[in-house]
Order: C-alpha cells, then sequence, then structure tokens
C-alpha cells in the first residue's frame, strides 16, 4: 500500500453502531472540476478505518474529518487539503455500512474518490451525503501519491495534471450529477419537494425520511 510521504499504519478498530450523522454543505461550482493532490491507499479500505468506531459518538463532520484515516494514516487528516483526491484499489469502503466514513471523507476536503471498485453500500452512502466517486481501474495503476490530478465530475475524466494524460471513468447521469451537487440525496430532494409548493419544514422531513426508508441513490439508479 502506498502512501503520500510521511504517512503510518495501523489495524481496523472494532465496529459499533452509531447516530446518523449531519449532512455537509452543497458542492460549490469550482469543486466540480478542480485540481487536488493524489492520496494512494491499497485494496480493501475498510470503514472500520476510515473512520474508526470509537468515534461515532459524534455526528459532526467536522469532528469526524479531523479522525479519518486516522488508524491507517495518521498524517491524512492534518495534511490533506481541500480539492485533494483519495485513489485506492479494490472493494473500497467495504465492512460495515456506517455513513460517517463518506460524510469523515468529505468534510475532510476530499473532493473525490477514484478506485477500481467500490464496496456496494459504500457506493450508495456516498452519493447519498454527497461524495464523488469515480471507478477507474487506468487510473489508479497509474496515479502516484503526491502527484497533483485534475478531476471533471461532470465528463468523468481523471487528468494528470504534470503530463496531460487523461483516464475517462463513466461520469453519473445527470440527476445524480445534481444530487452531488446539492451535497446528498437529503438537500436534493427538499429543494424537489419545495419546487413542488411542500412548504420547508414538511420538505425538509418528507426528504430526510425518504433518505432513511431506502431511497438513495444506488447503482442500480444509475443504470450500472
Amino acid at each position: 500500500m502506498r502512501r503520500p510521504p510521511g504517512a503510518g499504519a495501523g489495524g481496523p478498530a472494532g465496529r459499533q453502531v452509531g447516530r446518523p450523522v449531519r449532512p455537509v454543505r452543497p458542492m460549490k461550482d469550482e469543486e466540480v472540476a478542480a485540481v487536488g493532490r493524489v492520496w494512494k491507499y491499497g485494496d480493501d479500505i475498510n470503514t472500520d478505518v476510515i473512520i474508526p468506531a470509537r468515534y461515532l459518538f459524534t455526528t459532526d463532520p467536522a469532528e469526524l474529518a479531523a479522525h479519518c484515516m486516522e488508524d491507517l494514516d495518521p498524517s491524512f487528516a492534518s495534511g490533506v487539503r481541500p480539492g485533494d483526491v483519495i485513489v485506492a484499489g479494490r472493494n473500497f469502503g467495504c465492512g460495515s455500512s456506517r455513513e460517517h466514513a463518506p460524510v469523515a471523507i468529505r468534510a475532510a476536503g476530499v473532493r473525490c474518490v477514484i478506485a477500481r471498485s467500490f464496496a456496494r453500500i459504500f457506493y450508495r452512502n456516498a452519493i447519498n451525503v454527497g461524495l464523488p466517486i469515480l471507478e477507474c481501474p487506468d487510473a489508479v495503476v497509474a496515479l502516484e501519491a503526491g502527484e497533483e490530478v485534475e478531476v471533471d465530475l461532470a465528463a468523468g475524466t481523471i487528468r494528470r495534471v504534470a503530463t496531460g494524460e487523461t483516464f475517462q471513468a463513466a461520469p453519473f447521469p445527470p440527476f445524480m450529477q445534481e444530487i452531488l451537487r446539492c451535497g446528498g440525496l437529503v438537500e436534493y430532494a427538499r429543494r424537489k419537494l419545495a419546487a413542488q409548493g411542500a412548504q420547508p419544514a414538511r420538505a425538509t422531513q418528507a426528504a430526510q425520511g425518504a433518505a432513511g426508508g431506502g431511497g438513495g441513490a444506488g447503482r442500480g439508479a444509475a443504470g450500472r
């Protein structure tokens, strides 16, 4: 497993049930295509490693971000910058179904996770909380920790800044891109309901119910 300089290693923590987390802010237009550094990891990075269970007492995205990847890479939380990108191998986000994991990654400032493949529930949770993810095996093989990449989420392109080499991932359909722009499914649903004339409080309540009741944007919704 390759990490940015100074990264450490550790083992996964045990699991426990946590409370639902508070949503993070909507995505700004400039975050849809921007340049960031690569943080590179290996296969089977599980949710217990992304956010250890001992921190599930909090629902604050900023607090979760402060401990993101702590047991795997102690340098991550203090070194990550807004716009950086995680690149990983197969089955990223395996393990427990906690939505805290994608929330912690996004709140840390990571603009996108690129992997060979994602665990099914993590894939769904990531879209639901507004964390952009792309599957692109070629990019995973080629990219190295610390180099800069430009990711265009709308086009699904990943460009190596130093050489101009470009990798193509399958872009999300427009409605899923809009979910990501809104910062997740709850805000997307709230805006749709409000546009249909629902009162703000009722729209928010209905949106949260839809997200919690299995109305998320899973792989099937994207035609995968």
